[in-house]
């Protein structure tokens, strides 16, 4: 990645300082992209514990791979068409292409739980232990929990002060879910949220209209077809508009479609339960002998009635259709491919509840079904964190033999909880101050609690082979600092080094006020150990169709594009000065090609230069007919560089000392461009400096790695699911299956997984006793 900052100094003067930025780029491979900010690794410690900016075994790789694999002018080594930082690149080119699969015996679980969890949960054969549903409880699910809609009602508050699950109707309390209930001719119709409550008109024509949180609507219940119901209103009646409904009720609800929730369809689970289970409003309740939280472990039990083609059979089998009752493990082997990841089986609290007890469909996941039990994608940018867990439950990676794992994925759905934590009084905690970022960071200290006392794998190495994913919009600036050893996987890779506290201006997620003895003193983001991922986006048939990637340069007419939220000057903007730590303000105070409120253009408009606040449904083709995008943050940090890389524009990122997806193993002088916070005013005048060679150049290098920035994989798991359910592909299915078979997001975090693995010197004396499938000339860094 160029990073470019303008300067009076003589010319002389910056070639010198040329030759020794890539001195120390050679000895640095992963160091920070070259800007002031990033140059703070060189200085004094201030406020914050600053990172070495190099993953471990940098320089250790076999002098061997220098000669063979060489780097270019740019520093880089190309692995499968990608420009990677040299080392790496070198290491993966020599060792990653030729490794070979290896024998891996898997354990699978053969304890039974007590009274099969009473039907209402899933047995953890390997634990022996329940999983037990939605308002189950117990250590046989046998308890029934009463999970209220509501907080205690008061003379101001009739039905309790206001929360996502308030309910003037009928509470169901295994959900906290409220529904028309009982005594109506529509008793599972959801009265969610406003639905319930009395409607103030606006005091303006264009000013939205508000609810009354504490006057309950008794019309929703009428029967009077002149009167807006809902819980009694025919759905054929209220099509062909012979009653009246209530606009603001609508089918919130996972696994319910329709206008008026009249058609049951699938819901969203992992992998769909996997083909061994059905889906139960996001828990999947899984076939006999089956377990895990998609339905993907096989017990056993269930060997009885199935063998996955994936495992071969040890010669010492128990016979299976006369167990014992005292069960020994079943010994398989498995063709496998290091590195070989492990993923723990939490309570459901972690993930499946947090699934289950959706109060609006499209939180979190990236897919949901329509009336035809058709998928429809999601733009949750979230949606990333379960595509990745997907792929690694289904992937030949995934081991059930911690014995023999690489590393141990810990699969808490933060993404869920954050936009879940409002949602019932029973996921309320007194001590996070009504801070998300806090609520966060304890249950992700539960989970800790819970793999240190159960497992014997967290103990061997402090946790230092854990993989944690932090997805929200600080990523893991709130990661409990128990866990800090771990490989954390975030959207938001701020070192500190600049913008040392809290950068959102959301104040539910600011984390600044988060205890000292809960988060301890660590940064956001660790280069040397940490990996930022892309965020998830849809796949987009008509964008994929049209190879807006691939789009020349000569059809590139405007030179830098940025739409987005601009902050308060603007219609609809942001309020707060902090919001995007006043950056996007700052480019469009310069740069606005659109009129603020006062009617004011940026002081350097200019026709070929887009940045603006309004959105278009030619979003896509407008990133394609442009040279250069900018990627700037939101509350931490946004879906632009995604954005970018999927239309083939080259980025300009305009975050100071904040890493963006790959940017500590890919080498991004190749495809991107930095350009320092400060000097915002100068951007045009930079990116026309730069000349066409090099913008083909690049243009080049984005068309060949866009694929790395989209979840293909997971993509494709759902295409095979919905293959099986219709003869006839979705658009979205055709064209992302014809794409070329190029690495994505899951092929390239594998790969970085497997180069820290053997560059790693405290690993290797656990390697050594291991079946490898490596050359000796990859399995000897020291």
């Amino acid at each position: 990645m160029r990073t470019i900052r303008s300067t009076k100094c003589p010319w002389a003067f910056v070639g010198v300082a040329g030759v020794l930025v890539m001195l120390v780029t050679a000895v640095h491979v992963f160091m920070v992209p070259i800007l002031p900010s990033s140059l703070d690794y060189f200085g004094a410690r201030r406020s914050v514990r600053r990172p070495r900016n190099v993953l471990p075994g940098v320089g250790v790789v076999d002098s061997r791979l220098q000669g063979q694999f060489p780097s270019d002018s740019h520093g880089v080594v190309a692995f499968r068409g990608a420009p990677w930082k040299a080392e790496i690149g070198r290491w993966l080119a020599g060792c990653n292409a030729g490794s070979s699969a290896v024998n891996i015996t898997e354990f699978l679980g053969a304890k039974r739980c007590e009274q099969d969890c009473n039907g209402h949960g899933v047995c953890n054969h390997e634990l022996g232990e329940c999983r037990c549903f939605h308002g189950y409880a117990g250590k046989r699910c046998e308890e029934v929990q009463k999970l209220e809609c509501n907080f205690p009602s008061s003379q101001e508050w009739p039905v309790g002060r206001w929360i996502v699950s308030i309910c003037p109707a009928h509470c169901d309390t295994t959900r906290a879910m409220c529904f028309c209930g009982p005594g109506t001719k529509y008793p599972d119709r959801p009265v969610a949220e406003a639905c319930g409550f009395k409607t103030i008109s606006p005091a303006k024509p264009d000013d939205p209209k508000l609810t009354d949180w504490k006057t309950p609507d008794p019309d929703v219940f009428t029967k009077n077809m002149s009167k807006p119901g809902w819980c009694n209103v025919d759905p054929e009646d209220a099509y062909s508009s012979k009653v009246k409904f209530k606009e603001e009720c609508d089918c919130k609800y996972d696994g319910l479609w329709g206008r008026f929730c009249e058609t049951p369809v699938e819901c969203s689970c992992i992998n769909q339960c996997s083909e061994h289970g059905h889906c139960r409003g996001g828990f999947c309740q899984c076939d006999r002998g089956y377990f895990g939280i998609d339905c993907s472990i096989p017990s056993m039990y269930s060997l009885a009635y199935d063998w996955p083609s994936w495992l071969q059979p040890s010669m010492d089998l128990p016979d299976l259709k006369n167990i014992s009752s005292s069960p020994i493990d079943v010994k398989a082997v498995a063709k496998k491919k290091r590195p070989l990841i492990y993923v723990y089986d939490l309570p459901a609290e972690f993930d499946s509840h947090l699934l289950e007890g959706r109060h609006f469909k499209f939180e979190c996941v990236n897919r949901i079904y329509d009336d035809k039990n058709r998928t429809i994608w999601t733009e949750q940018l979230y949606g990333a964190q379960i595509a990745l867990y997907e792929s690694i439950l289904s992937s030949p990676h995934r081991t059930l033999n911690g014995d023999e794992a690489d590393y141990f994925y810990v699969p808490v759905l933060d993404s869920c909880l954050i936009t879940r934590s409002d949602d019932a009084p029973h996921l309320q905690m007194p001590r996070d101050l009504h801070i998300r970022s806090y609520h966060t960071l304890e249950y992700y200290r539960m989970a800790y609690d819970h793999i240190a006392q159960k497992y014997p794998y967290w103990n061997r190495t402090s946790g230092r082979d854990h993989i944690w994913f932090f997805s929200w919009d600080e990523g893991a600036c709130y990661a409990p600092k128990e866990i800090w050893n771990s490989m954390m996987l975030v959207h938001w890779g701020n070192t500190n080094t600049k913008h040392k506290n809290s950068t959102t201006a959301y104040w539910a997620d600011n984390w600044n006020d988060i205890p000292f003895d809960r988060r301890g003193d660590h940064p956001c983001f660790d280069p040397r150990k940490d990996l930022v991922l892309p965020a998830w986006k849809q796949p987009n048939p008509a964008a994929i169709w049209l190879k807006l990637w691939a789009r020349p340069r000569n059809s590139r007419t405007t030179l830098f594009y940025f739409n987005g939220n601009l902050g308060s000057a603007y219609k609809d903007g942001r309020p707060e000065d902090t919001y995007s730590m006043g950056i996007r303000q700052k480019l469009a105070a310069e740069f606005g090609s659109t009129p603020d409120k006062q009617g004011k253009l940026g002081r350097q408009h200019t026709t070929n230069v887009t940045v603006t606040y309004l959105r278009t449904e030619k979003y896509y083709e407008e990133l394609a007919s442009s040279v250069f995008c900018g990627v700037l943050p939101g509350d931490g940090w946004s879906g632009r560089m995604e954005d970018s890389m999927l239309q083939g524009c080259i980025p300009v990122i305009i975050q100071d000392g904040i890493f963006l997806p790959y940017e500590n193993v890919l080498n991004y002088n190749s495809f991107a461009i930095r350009i320092q916070e400060d000097d915002i005013p100068n951007i045009i005048r930079i990116l026309g400096e730069i000349n066409e060679t090099q913008i083909e150049f690049m243009l080049r290098n984005v068309r060949q790695i866009w694929q790395r920035f989209f979840y293909r994989d997971s993509i494709l798991l759902e295409a095979r699911r919905q293959k099986r359910l219709f003869s006839e592909e979705a658009p979205w299915s055709v064209e992302v299956s014809q794409l070329d078979d190029v690495d994505d997001v899951f092929t390239t975090f594998v790969q970085v997984l497997h180069y820290k693995l053997y560059n790693d010197p405290w690993r290797l004396g656990i390697l050594q006793r291991k079946e490898t499938g490596l050359p000796d000339i990859c399995s000897k860094a020291s």
